[in-house]
């Protein structure tokens, strides 16, 4: 019986492998080994004999830490970067209590066509960054804009948020357009997982419902409040697409507004696929950093409820 549950159990063992090749295979081809060759390349340097030309007029050496230091001592990488803290300052908080708001909006007694609500909110999320980023900035431009159509018929001048003073906020704006449908369903679907006892008995000592949103249901999602947040810290490291796609619209963008539109520089106009991966690895490694810092920053708070 032993030897027949053993024999079994491999049998399942293999069926259980061949299920997972695939998805393992496309893992290895175009995440791992992408990722191990920006690794190598980016401790590599082109070095040019005389003109360059002919055979043996390019060679490819080994760089060190050359390329990560001229990243590092670029200023326009860490403009960028700046320029992208100064973004997820905006974005992260607002987003995120946006998404918080309507996700308690709809779990109150109160709320009416929850489905139809819920469905408007996330829709957002499912329009594609490039059709959002196009569909805000022909939005944005005067001459476009229907909104400022009728602030001219009614006599009143609005401001160009595709200034240089105001593009962060035109940009932030599409990220929060986009995002907030998302979270909120993911802290929607979390509060429906809330017991109701836990309501009533809030009920039962008086509790009002703003009262019971800031003191059960708040501290009760946490745990899926930190995920949402740190997801949003990692897709705003990563901010491309819309700066991207309204840079043609605006002088305002630079093309090394944030530091992934540095790197396709780099790489797609400059032809320097060394750099370009240096900073790929600094990026991967600050998006790292700054999701674990956080997550030690609050990893008593998100995990004390569900210790108990």
């Amino acid at each position: 019986m032993n030897a027949t549950t053993s024999s079994l159990r491999r049998r399942t063992d293999r069926f259980g492998y061949l299920f997972i090749a695939p998805a393992a295979l496309c893992f290895l081809a175009f995440l791992a080994i992408p990722i191990l060759y920006a690794l190598y390349v980016s401790f590599r340097r082109e070095r040019v004999v005389g003109l360059g030309l002919g055979e043996g007029g390019r060679t490819e050496v080994w760089a060190g830490l050359h390329n990560y230091l001229a990243v590092l001592q670029d200023s326009e990488f860490l403009a960028s970067a700046g320029r992208v803290l100064v973004y997820g300052l905006v974005l992260v908080p607002v987003m995120l209590g946006l998404a918080l708001l309507f996700a308690l909006l709809l779990d109150s007694r109160s709320a009416r066509l929850r489905r139809i609500a819920r469905i408007a909110i996330f829709l957002p999320y499912a329009v594609p960054a490039v059709i959002s980023s196009l569909l805000w900035g022909f939005l944005y431009l005067p001459g476009t804009s229907p909104f400022h159509f009728l602030a001219d018929a009614a006599g009143m001048s609005l401001p160009d948020v595709l200034s240089p003073r105001l593009v962060l906020l035109a940009i932030a704006n599409i990220g929060i357009w986009g995002g907030t449908g998302f979270n909120m369903v993911v802290l929607y679907t979390s509060l429906r997982s809330v017991p109701s006892e836990l309501y009533e008995a809030a009920t039962l000592d008086g509790c009002s419902e703003v009262q019971t949103a800031l003191r059960v249901k708040v501290p009760m999602i946490l745990p899926s409040l930190i995920m949402t947040a740190v997801f949003s810290i990692i897709a705003t490291l990563q901010v491309f697409a819309e700066p991207m796609l309204l840079r043609p619209l605006t002088n305002s963008i630079s093309t090394t507004w944030s530091p992934l539109m540095r790197i396709y520089r780099d790489a797609f106009i400059e032809n320097d696929i060394y750099t370009a991966s240096a900073g790929s690895v600094l990026v991967a490694l600050a998006t790292f950093v700054i999701s674990f810092g956080f997550l030690r920053l609050v990893r008593g708070q998100a995990f004390a409820q569900e210790e108990r």
